[in-house]
């Protein structure tokens, strides 16, 4: 906090759920500290602030949209986690044995950021237009998403 204060910076903000996922800090922490929910996604997704100056951040109106043209299954990913890139050849090498058309889009730019449909950590999923999940995904998980 000092730190973006003493870079005149107008407050911090943390991505949160109503509801604790497994990969986004606890908020109740946060929430101990001043940070309150100050906008919220259709599934839970709550944007988290401290203001230092009154004004407030927003999702990205993209980000509530949570659907996509697309019906096939569609992967946007980031290089943050070192998880992703080996989960991207997987799901990758697994569409191609089992003939499933998959779109993948590396998240490179701040522009790509902006726009992406959805809440979105460093990876997320859609199919048949709608959103899935932020998860990295398994075979299994992959099986059970392309069934609906």
């Amino acid at each position: 906090m000092a730190d973006a204060k003493e870079k005149g910076k107008s407050g911090i903000c943390m991505l949160g759920a109503k509801k604790q996922k497994t990969w986004l800090s606890d908020q109740s922490f946060a929430k101990k500290y001043g940070f309150e929910a100050v906008d919220t996604t259709g599934n839970g997704y709550e944007l988290l602030a401290l203001s230092f100056d009154g004004t407030v951040p927003r999702f990205a109106k993209h980000a509530k949209a949570e659907t996509i043209d697309s019906k096939e299954l569609t992967v946007y990913f980031d290089m943050q986690c070192p998880f992703v890139c080996q989960n991207v050849e997987m799901i990758k090498n697994y569409c191609e044995a089992n003939d499933v058309p998959a779109t993948f889009i590396q998240v490179d730019t701040l522009q790509k950021a902006k726009e992406l449909p959805c809440v979105f950590n460093n990876f997320a999923v859609f199919y048949k237009g709608r959103f899935e999940t932020v998860n990295l995904l398994d075979a299994d998980y992959i099986k059970r998403i392309l069934k609906k």
